[in-house]
C-alpha cells in the first residue's frame, strides 16, 4: 500500500464513525443543513478556507500549499433520497422516507478522508478546492453553485467526480472519456377530450385511445429515426386517466423520461416528440398539451483530463485494478454542468459484485455504500490531487 492509503486506513475507524453518522442523519436536497456543518467544522479543523453560500448548503474548502497558479476542484454530492431504508443497519436513518440510498453520505466522507491526508501530509504546490455539493438528485444542486458563483470565485484549471458503482468489484475504478451519462429530459402531456358515457363513446372525444396510439407512435421515435449507433430511451413511465369503467374521461396524462448521450439527438428527441404527438392528438379530435422539460445534459468526459486520471489510477491501483473504457451510462447527474464550464473527469468505483458486500443496487432501499472505499476513494483523490497539482502539464 502507497503513503496515502496507509494514512486512511491508520485512520479508518474515524472516517466510518462520520460516514456512519451522516448515513443515520440523511437529509433531502438543499436541506443538508447538519451534514453541511459537519463538512465545515472539520474542514475548519484541519486548516481549510471554508467557504458558503453556495446552492444553499454548499461547502468550499481551499487548500494553497507552495506558489504554482494551477488550480483544481474535487467534487462530492451531499443529499439523500425519499426512500424509507429497510438495511436493519444499527446506524440505519432515523428519519422515516429519507435515506443515503445512492451513497452521497460515503461520497462526502471519502472526500474528507481525502482532505485531512492533503492537509496535514499533501505535497503539491498550487490551490485545491473541495467542493461539497447539495441537491444533486434531481435538483441541479451543481448548477445552483454555479449560479452562486462558484467558479467565478474558485476557478479551476480541471475538476474531478466519483460515483459508486455497485455491480463491480469493491474499488476498481471505472474510466470513460467523451459521453460518459446521458441526459435527463421529463415531459408531461396532457390530452384533453370530451368526456361523456361508456355507452355513448360517439358523443365524446375518447383522450385515452388518442393516448393509447401516443405511447404506441412514440416508440418508433428511437427505432425509426435515431441513428442506431446512437443510444437513446423514451420511456412512459405513468399513464393517468379514468376512475370508473362506463365514463370516458375529459384528459389523460401521460409522464415521460427521454434520456440520449449525444446532444444533436436530445434535441432530435424533443423535436419529434412534439410533432408527434400534436399530430396523433389532431387525428384524434383531442387536444395535447406538452411540458418538456430540460434535465440534466450529457456528461461529456474531457479527453485530457480523463486520460490523466485513468493513468493515475493505474499508478495508484495497478493495470488489473482499473477499467480504461467503461460503458456509457444512461443514468443521468448533475456534475454534467460542472463538466460543461470546466474540463474533467466523472469516474466510478466498484461497490462490490455478487452476493459480496456493497452489490445492492442504488435507490434501493437495502443499498448501503461499502466502507472499505473510504479508503480506495478517499486515498485515489488524495493522489490525484498531489499528482496533479505537482504536474507541469
Amino acid at each position: 500500500m502507497n503513503s496515502h492509503t496507509n494514512y486512511i486506513q491508520a485512520h479508518f475507524d474515524e472516517f466510518a464513525k462520520i460516514r456512519h453518522d451522516i448515513h443515520q442523519h440523511p437529509e433531502l436536497g438543499f436541506k443538508e443543513h447538519r451534514t453541511s456543518h459537519i463538512v465545515q467544522q472539520l474542514l475548519k479543523e484541519w486548516g481549510y478556507e471554508v467557504h458558503t453560500g453556495y446552492g444553499t448548503t454548499g461547502v468550499v474548502g481551499v487548500l494553497k500549499k507552495g506558489n504554482s497558479n494551477k488550480t483544481m476542484g474535487i467534487r462530492a454530492d451531499m443529499d439523500a433520497l425519499p426512500l424509507k431504508e429497510t438495511t436493519g443497519l444499527p446506524y440505519a436513518s432515523v428519519h422515516d422516507n429519507i435515506m443515503h440510498a445512492c451513497g452521497h453520505d460515503g461520497h462526502t466522507t471519502m472526500l474528507l478522508a481525502a482532505a485531512k491526508y492533503l492537509a496535514e501530509k499533501g505535497e503539491f504546490s498550487g490551490t485545491l478546492n473541495l467542493i461539497f455539493q447539495p441537491a444533486e438528485e434531481s435538483l441541479g444542486g451543481a448548477r445552483k453553485m454555479m449560479d452562486d458563483g462558484l467558479f467565478k470565485d474558485h476557478p479551476c484549471d480541471a475538476i474531478f467526480g466519483m460515483h459508486n458503482a455497485p455491480g463491480f468489484p469493491q474499488g476498481q475504478l471505472l474510466f470513460r472519456d467523451g459521453p460518459a451519462m446521458s441526459s435527463s429530459d421529463y415531459v408531461t402531456i396532457t390530452i384533453t377530450g370530451v368526456g361523456g358515457h361508456g355507452a355513448h363513446p360517439h358523443l365524446a372525444k375518447d383522450p385515452i385511445v388518442a393516448a393509447a396510439s401516443i405511447i404506441m407512435a412514440l416508440q418508433t421515435i428511437v427505432s425509426r429515426e435515431v441513428n442506431p449507433s446512437q443510444l437513446a430511451v423514451i420511456t412512459i413511465g405513468a399513464m393517468n386517466a379514468g376512475h370508473i369503467n362506463n365514463v370516458i374521461p375529459q384528459q389523460a396524462v401521460l409522464e415521460l423520461s427521454v434520456r440520449a448521450l449525444n446532444a444533436e439527438v436530445r434535441s432530435l428527441l424533443e423535436n419529434r416528440i412534439k410533432a408527434l404527438v400534436n399530430a396523433q392528438a389532431e387525428s384524434f379530435g383531442v387536444r395535447a398539451d406538452i411540458h418538456y422539460e430540460r434535465g440534466y445534459p450529457v456528461l461529456v468526459n474531457t479527453q485530457t483530463e480523463t486520460d490523466f486520471a485513468r493513468q493515475t489510477a493505474i499508478e495508484f491501483a495497478g493495470q488489473d485494478n482499473v477499467v480504461l473504457q467503461t460503458p456509457a451510462r444512461l443514468g443521468s447527474e448533475d456534475f454534467a454542468f460542472m463538466l460543461e464550464k470546466v474540463p474533467g473527469c466523472y469516474l466510478f468505483i466498484g461497490n462490490g459484485e455478487g452476493n459480496k458486500e456493497g452489490a445492492c443496487a442504488v435507490h434501493n432501499p437495502n443499498y448501503n455504500f461499502n466502507d472499505k472505499n473510504l479508503v480506495n476513494g478517499g486515498a485515489f483523490w488524495a493522489y490525484l490531487a498531489e499528482r496533479y497539482l505537482s504536474h507541469a502539464g
